[in-house]
């Protein structure tokens, strides 16, 4: 659809203020340091926090890694506190932290993978202690005591990736930081906060709402750059009446296949586990038996060794492809590579260009490749290329305020060290009172018990294990087979979707059939499974509002704001052929229901509306669910979310509202910020919903307008031409 030639660029370099350590001069690459980076270097070592966002393979690792090697070179070596998203990132850092040889510099992992005595060791003797929040969270701050040493010569903090610190799991992070500046003053310590980011929107202003103290902001990118080549692809169509296109894990399958054939080193994007392993599957179909051994799935729920074993292939060059999850998007150093294939948009442009800077890091032409898919951003980007290259980066949202976060976060505090009231001001821009309030909450509900002004935790045992920062669970599900040999795991509030009795679930390129769901242990018992087919869900769901914050005007309909419940409950589940998606049969399920108590916002349409789009009662609710599902899926262009980070509920009549009723919600307990962005789109919202199912080409409905893959109705009813009535009844 459009190929953007993005030129090549030099290097602009620049001296720190201080000269460096003569033992660190080695490190210094023989060109000089790029201007970004003696400019972050320089701030850090003026005890200022910083925040880096420059582009990929622009050095941002140099920036923390100097001024913690020189803080290891005294002669009472100052410690680093470095907290990556990915446990692949963090064993990537280690291998370049011990490259460096400076003498002090002792790094170490500690994350769930660290063996109990290494454990000791490393609490011991490591300088640079290299993990991950959830590490943080249930290993590091309820045990501080052991840390004490460590803790109270911390000199630097760093946290790579900070784009990805964003919603409910960026809140929890915000928590986890003033949790550890609390215990730092506690032991005497003030460290320097170092983040490192790909290029978002105000990354000063997300930095500092992650970790409460002012920091200042470096984007001026002077690392040079190859000539890199971006494609825009989309699949043909091969049905226009119906809207239908070729796959597009098809079309990724093919184009690193033939990357492969060519000599080239490639890595493509899925959007899914599944997707991953199936784009890797079709991708070794299509290559000689000598090179579909070069092709393997990475993504998350893999086993640690199995990990290891894949970032370890390519890194050396044992791999010509490689088919990851967004496990992989982040900085990893994953050797020379050729391709960047992106088997559908990634959600934000932050992402886009993450994905994409994974090739070309060794400066060579290389090429990047957008592979629409069929849903309605997608095809709306391929409508608009413009938008891809010229669309400005996302700014981040965290909610720190969302009850859900704060009140266990303050529990752990105190269970860490009894609450006092001047521990308010590390949570002081939260606004005045706000953790006051929470103590008295956590009182009322006997899990703080407060003596002589201090509040202390209540309950028996560290809190912070029965509290999961990325999906509000710390639960996993195993997925074992017949003799028990654990082959995964699931997070507990996808357990219901993902394994339950009947799905097939994918891992390593195997297929397996789960045969059992054990609510009370927690597993799912599988089987090795040959069907040519997929399975999918069927979701009951309910919603209630429960308040109303704001309300207003937007053309002919109402948009408010406010908190809903929301109870699902999976009822069913259809069997669907791998390759043609015929319906091969439906199975009913009985699971119990699951309740989220979370941020929404609505429209509602009275009666007068309908009938001027010459809407029929018989014909309200496949309309108002077309336009839920289109309003959806264009959401991200308004907030940095992905389309499976909120949820929806359309209906004829809503009881609290009296009348037809699209309810979008936040998919986080509390929510994380996204409900309130799409409140404030507004009519640009309805705007580029209308546009999106107007200028689709089907004739009744497709993914690219009013189709969604994550329907729990299976996409039924559905009014293609009812959405665009309504949607210009209310804009007009």
């Amino acid at each position: 659809m459009h190929l953007e030639r993005i030129s090549a660029r030099p290097a602009r370099t620049a001296q720190t203020a201080q000269p460096l350590p003569d033992e660190l001069a080695g490190l210094v690459p023989d060109g000089g340091l790029w201007t970004h980076q003696a400019a972050a270097i320089d701030l850090a070592r003026g005890r200022r926090s910083v925040a880096v966002a420059t582009g990929t393979a622009s050095g941002k690792s140099l920036c923390y890694q100097l001024p913690i090697a020189e803080a290891a070179l005294g002669s009472r070596p100052g410690t680093a506190l470095l907290v990556f998203p990915t446990k692949a990132l963090a064993q990537d850092q280690l291998r370049a932290l011990a490259a460096m040889d400076v003498p002090g510099l002792v790094p170490v992992t500690y994350d769930g993978d660290t063996p109990a005595n290494e454990r000791t060791w490393a609490r011991r003797h490591a300088t640079a202690v290299l993990t991950n929040p959830d590490m943080l969270h249930v290993g590091i701050l309820p045990h501080h005591g052991r840390w004490a040493t460590f803790l109270m010569r911390l000199q630097y903090v760093v946290l790579d990736e900070l784009h990805t610190l964003r919603g409910v799991f960026g809140s929890h992070v915000a928590h986890l930081l003033r949790r550890l500046r609390r215990l730092c003053v506690h032991y005497g310590a003030d460290p320097t906060f170092i983040f490192g980011s790909a290029t978002i929107g105000k990354p000063a202003e997300l930095a500092s709402a992650l970790c409460g103290v002012p920091v200042t902001e470096v984007d001026d990118d002077g690392s040079p750059r190859g000539e890199r080549l971006f494609a825009l692809w989309n699949p043909p169509l091969t049905d226009e009446r119906a809207g239908t296109r070729a796959s597009t894990n098809v079309e990724t399958a093919d184009l690193l296949a033939s990357l492969v054939g060519a000599g080239y080193r490639g890595i493509a994007f899925a959007r899914s586990r599944k997707g991953s392993e199936l784009i890797a599957s079709y991708a070794r179909r299509r290559l000689p038996p000598e090179l579909s051994a070069m092709v393997r799935p990475y993504r998350g729920g893999y086993l640690a060794a199995e990990r290891r074993e894949i970032e370890s292939e390519l890194f050396e060059g044992r791999l010509a492809g490689v088919v990851a999850t967004s496990a992989l998007e982040l900085g990893i150093d994953v050797g020379t590579l050729d391709a960047c294939i992106l088997n559908g948009f990634p959600g934000t442009i932050a992402s886009m260009w993450q994905q994409a800077g994974r090739a070309g890091r060794a400066r060579q032409r290389s090429l990047a490749t957008l592979g629409a898919g069929e849903d309605q951003l997608d095809q709306w980007l391929m409508a608009h290329p413009a938008e891809v290259f010229t669309r400005p980066p996302e700014p981040a949202v965290v909610n720190p305020a969302n009850p859900f976060v704060l009140l266990p976060h303050l529990m752990c505090a105190a269970y860490e060290k009894p609450l006092v009231p001047e521990d308010e001001a590390f949570w002081s821009d939260l606004g005045d009172g706000v953790v006051e309030d929470a103590v008295r909450q956590l009182v009322v509900d006997d899990r703080l018990r407060v003596r002589g002004r201090r509040a202390f935790y209540a309950g028996q045992g560290a809190p912070a294990s029965g509290i999961g920062l990325r999906t509000g669970s710390s639960v996993d599900y195993s997925i074992v087979d017949g003799d028990g040999r654990l082959i995964g795991t699931v997070d507990e509030n996808r357990a219901f979707s993902l394994v339950h009795p009947g799905a097939l679930y994918l891992h390593q390129g195997q297929q397996y059939r789960v045969r059992e769901l054990d609510l009370d242990d927690r597993a799912a018992i599988v089987a090795p499974s040959q069907a040519d087919e997929y399975t999918q869900p069927r979701t009951d769901t309910d919603i209630r509002i429960l308040s109303t914050d704001d309300t207003v005007t937007v053309g002919r309909a109402r948009l408010s704001v406010g908190a809903v419940e929301v109870t699902e409950q999976v009822i069913a589940f259809q069997r669907k052929h791998l390759f043609t998606g015929e319906v091969l049969g439906i199975e009913e399920l009985d699971l119990p229901p699951t309740r989220l108590v979370t941020r929404g916002f609505w429209y509602t349409v009275g009666d007068d509306v309908l009938a001027g789009a010459g809407l029929v009662p018989a014909r309200v609710p496949g309309t108002v669910h077309a336009a839920e599902h289109a309003g959806i899926g264009i959401l991200p262009l308004f907030t940095i979310c992905d389309r499976w980070d909120v949820g929806g509920v359309s209906t004829n009549w809503q009881p609290q509202t009296g009348m037809a009723t699209i309810v979008i919600y936040d998919g986080y307990p509390g929510g994380a910020g996204i409900a309130e962005l799409g409140f404030a789109a507004g009519r640009g919202h309805v705007e580029a919903t209308l546009e999106v199912v107007s200028n689709c080409p089907c004739e009744t409905g497709c993914p690219s307008c009013v189709q969604s893959p994550k329907c729990g109705n299976w996409n039924e009813p559905l009014d293609k031409a009812g959405a665009i009535a309504l949607l210009r009844a209310i804009l007009a």
